[in-house]
């Protein structure tokens, strides 16, 4: 049989033998909207936990719209024309709206990547296009601690706002559950120690931070935490198919927009499998996900989800951007030159994390379970070893060695790796969810 993966920009198709007790563990299909433009617009028309954005707007003298930084593929081209459109209709200036990148402790985006992730040439000239930069302390403003200590410091352009709106995609997350709608404030638009507090290794370790799983996650409850300090909070919610064609689309309330789509998410992304399999290949979702090793570790924790202990995982993700920044490079150094009990017990023991180290602590954890081997035509020797993974050299032929090895040759095969939430039935006893 023959498996597509993504991989890169141009995907890798792998042939796998009909003798294998193989078992593709994909999203199932949606019904994408045949008119994209014309189903935001009844988002906005039917709004969810609001009124509508012309109500919420009247009066307001500065609007804040968060959208993700490039390493989501968000629909901003549907979308942001008509939130702009009805706030300049309820008397907001041009200027006075500002299209926030939300960019985390990210590189910011600029020139043609901006333009890529903005969509829309009419933006630029009818709204200001800005980055989040999370280490400048006078563009943040601190609005309390949640009960889990973390401060909630923002980037003050979103907070001076009377109307807010988050633009997110929603799909399953290796530590907040889902992506989409809160994210966007913490970590999207916090200061550099809220995101390091946010996430230490303390919150991380939780068994709630799971993908698909937001009841009881601490990084959950401290993003609603955060909002209520906010303030009031609106979001445009999406969830796209494996074509990255729209499915569907939310407008509201920030909290009831992310319920309603986790809703309609859950019943497509969440596989519930009846157990674990000795060899699992997985992916890092393909471009812009797998740009960097940092993003693709995702498609590792999604493959683990299903992985028998001791058992073998194959990550396909091209990197061609390399590992990723030199802070997570350095947490990489520290979890080989320590070893992983040591690394896990050191990151616990810290209030907050240093930066990166997060997805550092993420991967010892997995590797925990089992061995990962990794095909990527991105990253050079000396940066593979770097990763803590086995190189992969003979994408067929080790996984034909691996799966031989295997009771039952059976082996999980994860296309689209970190979007899709596969758990087997024994972890998934109290799994499932509704937005706390």
């Amino acid at each position: 049989m023959q498996v597509p993966l993504r991989y890169g920009t141009a995907g890798l198709t792998l042939n796998i033998p009909d003798s294998w007790d193989v078992t593709v563990v994909a999203r199932r299909r949606m019904v994408v909207m045949p008119d994209p433009a014309a189903g935001v617009e009844a988002a906005l028309d039917n709004p969810v936990g609001s009124a509508g954005l012309g109500v919420e707007a009247r009066g307001a003298k500065k609007a804040c719209i968060l959208v993700c930084d490039f390493t989501r593929p968000v629909p901003n081209g549907l979308v942001l024309r008509p939130l702009i459109t009805r706030l300049l209709d309820a008397g907001l200036h041009r200027k006075s709206i500002t299209v926030l990148v939300a960019t985390g402790l990210h590189r910011p985006n600029e020139g043609e990547e901006l333009a890529a992730i903005i969509g829309d040439p009419w933006v630029f000239d009818n709204a200001v296009v800005v980055n989040h930069f999370a280490r400048r302390d006078e563009d943040h403003v601190l609005l309390g601690t949640t009960s889990q200590g973390i401060p909630v410091r923002l980037d003050r352009r979103l907070v001076d706002a009377q109307v807010r709106i988050a633009v997110g995609l929603v799909e399953p997350h290796f530590m907040a559950g889902w992506s989409g709608g809160r994210k966007l404030i913490l970590p999207g638009v916090s200061h550099a120690d809220s995101i390091m507090a946010f996430h230490s290794a303390r919150m991380l370790t939780h068994p709630r931070v799971v993908p698909g799983t937001l009841r009881d996650n601490p990084l959950h409850e401290a993003q609603t935490e955060a909002l209520k300090m906010v303030g009031r909070a609106l979001a445009m919610n999406v969830v796209i198919d494996d074509d990255r064609k729209l499915a569907f689309a939310s407008f509201g309330g920030i909290e009831e927009s992310l319920s309603d789509t986790v809703a309609f998410a859950e019943r497509h992304v969440r596989v519930r499998l009846p157990r674990a399999f000795p060899v699992v290949l997985s992916t890092g979702a393909g471009y812009p996900l797998d740009a960097t090793y940092y993003q693709a570790v995702k498609g590792i924790c999604a493959g683990m989800s299903v992985l028998e202990p001791g058992g073998v995982l194959f990550l396909v993700s091209a990197c061609q951007e390399g590992l990723g920044t030199k802070d997570f490079l350095a947490a990489q150094e520290r979890l080989l030159n320590l070893g992983r009990q040591p690394f896990l017990r050191e990151a616990v023991m810290k209030s907050r994390s240093p930066i990166d180290e997060w997805t550092t602590v993420m991967l010892a954890m997995a590797l925990n379970k089992g061995t990962v081997h990794l095909f990527s035509e991105g990253l050079s020797p000396v940066q593979i070893a770097a990763t803590g993974a086995v190189p992969c050299h003979d994408l067929s032929g080790d996984l034909r060695r691996a799966v031989q090895k295997a009771e039952g040759r059976r082996l999980a095969v994860i296309p689209e790796g970190p979007y899709v939430a596969a758990e087997t039935e024994s972890e998934s006893e109290g799994g499932g969810d509704e937005v706390a």
